[in-house]
């Protein structure tokens, strides 16, 4: 049996081309080489899947959706506190190269329009620009799975057409808010930007994302967790520029998109998804990349605000006996699932009658569940109850393994 993504796939894509508007980028020779027409698609799940469609194959330069993973970057090597103090996080409204800083601080609006990301990269730390931009281009292969390089002649094209973020740059030192030299930070920041991708890489860095910040198919903890849910944050309201706010009620995925035609998406827990189009609109965005995500967000129900009610489905089975009720769990238990397994529970459980709690078919448990449920078994036996739990992985006993000893977890750092 063959999967029917990749054959949907290519189904969006052709019924997609018609929107062929808008303008491939001038800002970079190289980069404004590119051939219109190239089209494709990739999605990655959680579960360590790809499905893809058209040119993906074809390589580009990563552009500004760098500018996300080097946000983590600085937050991994300064702390979230210190990059905050830097740089803010509030949509700004303005395009992507404009000056958008506080009037009170002269901090950058946020971290993914150009004046946020030179403020960020130059927090990354390194002994100049080549080491910055290495210890970034190891992180996103990292994330790709696979060895990534910069693109010299898009680097070269980038830095000999970079006055503007120059001149940002110049600005931001003036206020004190660049930690390096302006054309330091500028060099380093064009090599950042000219990382070569296809789609496929993007849409697994993306699966790592959406999997909070773990590889789905290793294992391996690349993002801290709280990072990769801060970043996300910010890629829903400032991710495509000054078209962030219509992008979050059509498409309601958290996004970045590159000039070079790229628009990567990430859904918690979900999937990652990358698509590549060159002609950009009045934002910087991907025409045809803003209808393909569009259309996927309409067909497989991806909108962040489209959620399935989660409580009762943590509930695999009750079963009541004259002196015993059973209540077997099953899936993910979070806040909800917990809080309706407790309901149930206060209203089945009579008098004298002992309880069982069957954690076999769990997958995990967070926190808030772990506190919740723990705190009803405890409820229980204070009210005279007989509680037994069955709990072969252990999701009762201790935090997360990542949370609680940081297992599997390679310092973004320290690659």
């Amino acid at each position: 049996m063959r999967s029917p993504v990749p054959e949907y796939l290519a189904s969006v894509l052709e019924d997609c081309r018609r929107f062929d508007g808008g303008a491939v980028t001038e800002g970079n020779p190289v980069v404004a080489s590119a051939d219109p027409d190239t089209f494709a698609v990739s999605l990655a799940t959680v579960a360590g899947s790809l499905h893809e469609a058209g040119d993906t194959d074809t390589e580009f330069s990563i552009q500004s959706i760098a500018k996300a993973i080097a946000y983590a970057l600085a937050i991994e090597d300064n702390g979230i506190e210190a990059v905050l103090e830097a740089v803010d996080v509030e949509p700004s409204g303005d395009s992507f190269n404009e000056i958008s800083l506080e009037a009170e601080t002269g901090r950058p609006r946020n971290p993914l329009i150009n004046a946020g990301a030179l403020a960020v990269h130059s927090m990354i730390r390194g002994s100049g620009s080549e080491e910055r931009a290495a210890r970034m281009t190891a992180l996103l292969s990292t994330m790709a799975d696979r060895e990534l390089s910069i693109d010299q002649s898009v680097y070269e094209a980038e830095l000999a057409s970079d006055d503007r973020n120059t001149a940002i740059a110049h600005l931001l030192k003036s206020v004190g808010h660049l930690d390096a030299e302006p054309a330091d930070v500028v060099d380093g920041y064009a090599r950042q930007c000219a990382v070569s991708v296809t789609c496929s890489d993007l849409a697994r860095i993306a699966a790592v994302m959406a999997n909070g910040g773990k590889n789905p198919e290793t294992g391996v903890q690349i993002l801290d967790p709280a990072v990769d849910r801060h970043i996300l944050a910010v890629m829903a309201t400032c991710g495509m520029y000054d078209g962030s706010g219509s992008w979050l009620a059509s498409v309601g995925i958290p996004a970045k998109s590159g000039v070079a035609g790229a628009i990567i998406g990430v859904l918690p827990g979900q999937v990652g998804i990358a698509v590549l189009s060159p002609r950009l609109n009045e934002h910087g965005n991907s025409v045809r990349g803003v209808a393909v995500f569009e259309r996927l967000s309409r067909d497989l129900g991806l909108h962040m605000m489209h959620v399935a009610p989660s409580g009762e489905s943590a509930i695999r089975s009750v079963t009541e006996s004259e002196d015993m009720t059973s209540v077997e769990l099953q899936g993910d238990l979070r806040f909800a699932g917990a809080e309706a397994v407790i309901s149930r529970l206060l209203s089945g459980v009579t008098e004298n009658r002992s309880v069982a709690i069957d954690f076999k078919e769990v997958r995990a448990v967070d926190g808030a569940a772990r506190r919740l449920l723990t705190d009803a078994v405890h409820a229980l036996e204070d009210d005279g109850h007989r509680v037994s739990v069955e709990d072969p992985d252990g999701f009762m006993d201790s935090p997360d393994r990542s949370e609680a000893t940081g297992e599997n977890h390679v310092p973004v750092g320290q690659r």
